[in-house]
């Protein structure tokens, strides 16, 4: 059985390990759900980890790595290399000091015996949680991986609406408080009644060490799966490694055992003097303070005047600013992207001035060019084209706005660079290059077994759930393909090429416009026929990227024998006829049956015409989760033709909107340019075009590498 099926078998059966565990123990503090992840790597048994990793969990609850408040936070030293092992632990808000040290205790031992091997793991109890990573964890927020508890106890259909209302009411109240706890604490519950004498109650909480604007990032979206895990019922539980919550009807908080977060001192003035041989010194106290008391003052209006002078300069700056602005144009995340901006000369030094021999490919927006800082870090640098018209503001406002998307499983922009007419991005270099390079590659797809495949099908549904729901921005990505998947040397996937992406408003849905833009194929009907987009779009687009990462062939070129069919049309036919494991990759020889077959379930389920029936990505990785969830049945998907049709994807499709298509084979797809005033970084679009397409034998981003077995 392969690691990973071993990890997921455990996981089926935790519940029964772990209670012999503790009866070992004499000792069964709750319920323990975890997760046991082997992206970071495996430890050997008896190995100097392991010894190591036993003694980090066995001290984090003493009062030297905790605060006082149910917070712990520690490392432990693995070699010479300034390599560690990271653990956090915390107790909910309201348990005892005791109690909380011996849930730390318990699941300390309990975790590493449930996730045996894996370097990084985390479990939720009732009282607390426990993590642990070969890489830092402190003062990073992270939503993944979580987990959902309900009550089986439904709410009566008539009273739902006024429920949740309530419930909104009372968690987003909580939010605020336990946000602003500060670095001891960040814990709030709170409760409400509802029209009907029902009292729902609930709490929140937050590991103190990230900030107050990322606890209430983390918790809002940890509320917004709430339609996820417990729709309709009485109460729930949503775990996230930075925060989570809970809701009942029934009062699960004991407000006595809250300790209170301590009050600054108070400031108390000295007891006035009695020694009458002190006279003389009270003396010139008084007539000190009597000078303090005419001269402060005096400092204080000059220092108030100055500082509405200042005041008044900078306000004039700032208008003058903004009327230099285009309309809509916010200055202050101008300002915030001057501390992105790279020397034009430093980055000429590390691209030897942009040699042909570090180029690594071209495209419609710019050449890409391999470089390496002076600090040994490794860049991929985009050059775009001078005869884009987009103005140097408008380039530092997207650039600040694209930054600030920070997920593991997105390419990340480091910064960039102006000089006269050069503009510059600088991104982290992936050396793998893009997943088309590999998945539809005959030789190369055969390094890539189920446990990879199935990673990066994770990775990608975690970076749309980012897209879509946790990130600042609610973004769009509309070209979602496997040319925009890139794949670092932990074959971790990150998604790229935001240049079609669209942004939304918060309470905003969905979207329409005249522009079409995409890879055919890809599109989804009421985008590529109505010009309709919203979150099902690139719903759509996964559930095609996972069926080509099952078959190991392209959508739009699937060979069967000597036929060439459309992906979607054969895996419904497949489907339909009880077949489907006639679509598995040849070149998978091992692998868990179950898991394929479920993602081949899950794309089908995706690529639905009806858009309603399509699943949310919160709800695929809940598929892809758990064990228990039942599917619902797919209907025939999109475009489905039969096979003596033609291959022509635009065959019977009538729309009188502009079309711009791409692909990552530019010999084999047609396209449209896009008008001139148009191509590079438009200013509807939040975020800039990454990959360009593979030149010859130049792969994105970097040499097509060979994968490594990562041990």
């Amino acid at each position: 059985m392969p690691a990973m099926d071993s990890s997921r078998f455990l996981f089926c059966l935790f519940p029964i390990l772990f209670l012999m565990i503790n009866q070992a123990l004499g000792q069964l503090p709750g319920s323990l759900s975890l997760n046991c992840t082997n992206e970071n790597g495996n430890y050997t048994t008896n190995s100097i980890y392991q010894t190591n990793l036993n003694r980090l969990l066995s001290s984090l609850p003493s009062n030297e790595s905790g605060n006082g408040y149910g917070f712990y936070n520690a490392s432990y030293p693995l070699n010479s290399l300034n390599e560690h092992i990271y653990a956090i632990g915390l107790c909910r808000g309201d348990v005892k000091a005791e109690d909380c040290r011996s849930c730390l205790n318990n699941s300390g031992y309990a975790l590493p015996k449930l996730c045996p091997n894996q370097k990084e793991a985390i479990g939720w109890n009732d009282n607390c949680m426990l993590r642990y990573s070969n890489r830092s964890i402190y003062g990073v927020m992270e939503i993944s991986p979580h987990f959902y508890l309900w009550n089986t106890k439904n709410i009566l259909s008539s009273r739902q609406d006024g429920f949740y209302q309530d419930l909104r009411t009372v968690l987003y109240s909580i939010r605020s408080e336990a946000a602003a706890g500060g670095s001891l604490r960040k814990f709030a519950f709170g409760n409400t009644s509802t029209p009907t004498f029902q009292t729902i109650y609930a709490f929140a909480q937050c590991t103190p060490d990230i900030s107050e604007q990322e606890c209430s990032e983390c918790l809002g979206g940890a509320f917004g799966d709430i339609p996820i895990c417990c729709d309709g019922k009485e109460g729930g539980r949503v775990y996230r490694p930075s925060c989570h919550f809970r809701f009942e009807v029934y009062s699960f908080i004991d407000p006595t055992t809250v300790t209170q977060l301590p009050s600054p001192p108070p400031i108390h003035s000295p007891p006035p003097s009695t020694n009458k041989t002190n006279t003389s010194q009270g003396s010139k106290i008084s007539k000190s303070r009597t000078v303090v008391i005419i001269v402060v003052p005096i400092i204080a209006s000059l220092v108030l005047v100055m500082f509405m002078g200042i005041c008044l300069r900078i306000r004039k700056a700032k208008k003058k600013l903004k009327n230099n602005l285009s309309p809509g144009e916010d200055t202050d995340k101008i300002g915030s992207a001057e501390s992105l901006q790279f020397n034009f000369d430093a980055i000429k030094i590390a691209t030897d001035d942009f040699s042909e021999a570090n180029e690594l490919g071209q495209g419609g927006f710019g050449s890409v060019y391999k470089g390496r800082l002076l600090n040994g870090e490794e860049i991929a640098v985009k050059r775009l084209s001078v005869n884009s018209r987009q103005g140097n503001s408008e380039f530092k406002n997207e650039v600040s706005l694209v930054a600030k998307l920070q997920h593991r499983n997105l390419v990340r922009l480091l910064g960039f660079s102006l000089e006269g007419v050069e503009r510059l991005l600088i991104y982290e270099f992936v050396p793998n290059g893009s997943l088309d390079h590999i998945i539809f590659d005959p030789i190369k797809r055969a390094q890539l077994d189920w446990d990879r495949r199935y990673k990066i099908i994770v990775g990608i549904t975690r970076g749309l759930i980012y897209l879509h729901e946790d990130s600042r921005l609610r973004i769009i990505h509309r070209d979602l393909k496997a040319g925009n998947i890139l794949i670092d040397e932990e074959m971790t996937p990150k998604i790229s090429d935001f240049g079609m992406a669209k942004l939304f408003g918060v309470d905003q849905t969905q979207g329409n416009t005249s522009r079409i833009v995409g890879t055919e194929g890809y599109m989804a009907p009421e985008y590529r026929m109505q010009g309709d987009f919203s979150v099902k779009s690139d719903v759509y687009s996964f559930g095609v990227l996972v069926l080509e990462i099952v078959s190991g062939q392209k959508t739009n070129s699937f060979r069967h024998g000597e036929n060439m069919e459309h992906l979607l049309s054969y895996a419904w036919k497949c489907w339909r006829e009880g077949t489907a494991s006639n679509l598995i990759d040849p070149a998978l020889t091992n692998g868990s049956r179950n898991e394929i077959m479920r993602c081949i379930h899950i794309g089908l389920l995706c690529v639905q015409e009806n858009i309603a029936d399509r699943p949310t990505m919160n709800a695929v990785v809940l598929m892809l989760n758990s064990y228990s969830v039942t599917f619902p049945v797919p209907s025939q998907p999109a475009f489905f033709r039969d096979s003596n049709v033609g291959s022509d994807m635009s065959l019977g499709w009538k729309n009188s909107s502009e079309v711009i298509t791409t692909g990552s084979d530019r010999s084999k797809s047609s396209s449209v340019k896009a008008p001139e005033n148009e191509v590079s970084l438009i200013t509807e679009v939040i975020a800039i075009r990454l990959v360009m397409h593979k030149r010859q034998t130049k792969s994105c981003f970097g040499t097509s590498l060979p994968i490594k077995r990562r041990l």
